[in-house]
């Protein structure tokens, strides 16, 4: 069977899935692919959208605060080369050297003077220096008060950033953290709230202190054998693989025969949450043919149980239309 024809006979498999089943949408850095990542304007528009669950990745500043921030070395994402052009220094971060401006060189009352960027070029970049960097506890009672709103559960799901750095430098993000879910009443596992991380060591740092599910992120190239997998179930609730290792793809993009991983997963009693879903030509597999819907439909159909997308309204659409 050919590629086009393996990929439209799994993505008509959905049609069959069990009713009132369909995956967790999760609004990747908020609704990212419409407003500028990790701002409390972006995480709005997901819960808009239809998003399940926000997902702030954390890092901290000087003074002890968690703010939402994809990496602790905020020149690209903000205007502080502008604002503070002497801040700029060079550290060692897990083992790279990176230069640039960092949270932990500002308390959170000089962050807060800063405003975000749109990270990406081909992004639309109208929205670039209106929005503030907002703390972790800030994004937490922004689900809490939408859901009240719209009468739905809407989820957090926080991401530990270089947490081994962050420990080395006396700012160690889990105690932090647990400490802002405690104070939102999130500590269960029934609880709307979920923890990754790429460090498995941040995750067993964790796993005494909160009853809160936790996900191990893994990346292309990782292991995901079944021992690995069983290793992973003695410290985690979840996995976050990469989309290619569930459908890999040829060196032209085009995909292939799906992998074995959610079936291995969840044998091991692990939800599989895949990352990341884009609708622009630079991400998407020519195979769905310029249609960001197809792919969506094709890890449904493969039984993941949730998705993180750029493009949370795309992913209502599909789903909800089902």
């Amino acid at each position: 069977m050919g590629v086009r024809l393996v990929m439209l006979a799994v993505i008509a498999a959905a049609a069959s899935a069990a009713p009132g089943t369909r995956p967790l949408i999760i609004a990747h850095r908020g609704a990212s692919g419409h407003r500028p990542e990790h701002t409390i304007e972006a995480y709005a528009l997901a819960i808009d959208m239809g998003a399940d669950v926000i997902e702030p990745d954390v890092v901290c500043t000087k003074d002890g605060v968690l703010v939402a921030r994809h990496e602790n070395e905020i020149g690209e994402t903000t205007d502080v080369a502008a604002k503070f052009p002497d801040r700029r220094t060079t550290k060692a971060i897990d083992g790279r050297s990176v230069s640039g401006w960092f949270t932990e060189d500002f308390t959170f009352a000089e962050l807060e003077t800063l405003r975000a960027r749109e990270r990406l070029p081909f992004r639309s970049h109208e929205f670039d220096g209106k929005f503030r960097i907002p703390a972790l506890d800030a994004v937490i009672q922004l689900a809490a008060d939408r859901g009240r709103q719209a009468g739905r559960s809407i989820g957090v799901y926080p991401e530990t950033k270089h947490p081994t750095y962050f420990r080395s430098i006396g700012l160690a993000l889990e105690p932090r953290l647990v400490a802002v879910l405690d104070a939102h009443g999130l500590r269960r596992r029934a609880d709307a709230a979920f923890v990754q991380s790429f460090e498995p060591s941040s995750l067993q740092t964790l796993r005494p202190m909160t009853g809160l599910r936790l996900m191990q992120l893994v990346d292309e190239g990782d292991d995901v054998s079944p021992p690995r997998l069983a290793g992973v179930a003695k410290y985690a609730d979840g996995i976050g693989p990469h989309k290619r290792l569930v459908v890999p793809a040829a060196a032209d993009g085009r995909l292939m025969t799906p992998m074995s991983l959610i079936r291995d997963a969840h044998a091991a009693g692990l939800f599989v949450h895949v990352w990341t879903l884009r609708s622009e030509d630079a991400f998407l597999s020519p195979s769905y043919e310029g249609d960001p819907r197809r792919e969506y439909e094709q890890l449904s159909a493969l039984g993941v149980d949730g998705v993180f997308t750029d493009f949370p309204d795309v992913a209502a659409r599909v789903f909800r239309s089902r």
